[in-house]
């Protein structure tokens, strides 16, 4: 059969097609929808080898030497980036030369700010599952700033100190609000390597949601004085993540590491729920 001419067409028919065009378009817009962060999470995540950790805010890559033994004990090779804090893209483009490096898929986690990195950086293809420890998890070009000051402002947030553009936690607040539930010379050997981070750092802005096509896990902190911990369950909940809740400062991979080990291993799809 040939298709018709326009001359043959009834008058409206036009207008016909037009619709069942634009139902065939909503209808194909409405199974994108259901394509959810929700049923990302629901799947199951492929077994790992490797695991990359990353840091954020007024510390360094040692405050995850609690979880690394645990995981090298798992038979995963671990890598602790000592990701730069000065902008969000450096930020990024160091975490993809380590993820670049990984021989398979890798679970990549990340806590408080470099829940940034891990959302841009998380797109990348040897990333298997992505785990957000008490950490920002913005959507894509969302502005995390706005999307905080709709919950009551952390303690610590008033403990940020600045020497021009380069900012630091003062050591009270340190001890306090982001190290809270660690013994006092555990918490003061923290704050003697905390990295100072740059203001243009905050500026930053992620332009993908890597959450929204890999499997995503998330550890709330209940305690947290660092980052609001409803805002934390907003953003579990909004990415579908499987969640944890904790109660621990800011700081659950020292204070709880155990529990943030099995939710790393877990998400490399070696934990009980993962397969």
């Amino acid at each position: 059969m040939f298709p018709p001419k326009a001359s043959d067409i009834a008058p409206g028919m036009d207008i016909m097609m037009a619709r069942r065009d634009l139902l065939v378009a909503v209808a194909a817009g409405a199974a994108m929808a259901m394509i959810s962060p929700r049923s990302v999470a629901s799947t199951p995540p492929p077994a790992a080898k490797n695991v990359v950790l990353l840091h954020g805010l007024f510390a360094d890559g040692s405050c995850w030497l609690d979880v690394i033994p645990e995981l090298q004990s798992a038979g995963l090779n671990v890598t602790s980036v000592q990701n730069p804090l000065t902008t969000l893209p450096d930020a990024v483009a160091s975490a993809h030369k380590v993820l670049d490096r990984q021989d398979g898929p890798t679970v990549l986690v990340g806590h408080s700010f470099s829940g940034m990195i891990v959302t841009e950086a998380g797109v990348h293809p040897n990333v298997s599952a992505l785990v957000y420890v008490a950490a920002r998890a913005p959507d894509a070009g969302e502005d995390y700033a706005a999307l905080a000051k709709k919950y009551p402002a952390p303690p610590a947030a008033s403990g940020i100190v600045f020497d021009g553009d380069e900012g630091r936690l003062r050591e009270s607040a340190f001890l306090h609000d982001f190290a809270g539930d660690l013994p006092e010379h555990r918490a003061e050997v923290l704050y003697a390597v905390q990295e100072p981070f740059n203001k243009a750092l905050l500026s930053g802005r992620t332009t993908v949601a890597a959450w929204r096509s890999k499997p995503s896990f998330y550890a709330v902190s209940t305690e947290d004085r660092t980052i609001n911990p409803d805002l934390e369950r907003f953003m579990a909940k909004r990415m579908g993540a499987k969640t944890i809740e904790l109660k621990s400062s800011h700081l659950s991979m020292i204070s709880h590491s155990e529990e943030i080990s099995r939710l790393i291993l877990e998400a490399a799809g070696m934990g009980s729920n993962s397969g």
